[in-house]
């Protein structure tokens, strides 16, 4: 069985038998301590195992594999989590804009508000990402009906006499 496969398993298995509430406070107390280590050591990518990972920050590889497959679309290089095993050598070589957009994207709070971040990118950095994910998340309506065009729905009618009315 894959170690992702495991990691799914373990989710299903830790909400059905603690809750999910005990189960994000135990993930984010391990993803928080992981992204302070990161943000600190910006500059360089780190290199290491899923096992050396979860030996590191004491807990386990299945946590440390949803740790990477949180991470993985915010890293340069991304991994087939499926193949991944525990002794397969990983590195986490981040895409630091992209990683501060999917926490936004993630509602991820506890992350985006890390003051890490201060030494990365400065407030009005932060604020044109933040302006981005936003834009990103808007639905506008390139289509607009005026008043006397011909009603959307078929009717023939007017839209002003129609369903603008």
């Amino acid at each position: 069985m894959s170690l992702y496969k495991q990691w799914t398993d373990m989710v299903v298995e830790y909400v059905k038998t603690k809750g999910e509430n005990a189960f994000w406070a135990e993930y984010t107390k391990i993803e928080s301590r992981i992204y302070k280590d990161l943000l600190a050591k910006h500059t360089e990518a780190q290199k290491t195992t899923v096992a050396e990972f979860a030996k590191k920050y004491d807990t386990t590889e299945e946590f440390i594999m949803g740790f990477v497959d949180g991470i993985n679309e915010s890293l340069k290089n991304t991994y087939d989590l499926e193949t991944l095993t525990a002794n397969d050598e990983i590195t986490l070589d981040i895409d630091l804009e992209k990683l501060y957009f999917n926490m936004l994207e993630a509602k991820a709070e506890y992350l985006y508000n890390l003051p890490q971040w201060e030494a990365i990118f400065s407030e009005e950095k932060r604020k044109e990402i933040q302006k981005a994910y936003r834009e990103s998340t808007m639905v506008r309506n390139e289509n607009k009906v005026g008043r006397n065009d011909a009603c959307p729905c078929g009717s023939g009618k007017k839209y002003k006499k129609c369903c603008g009315k």
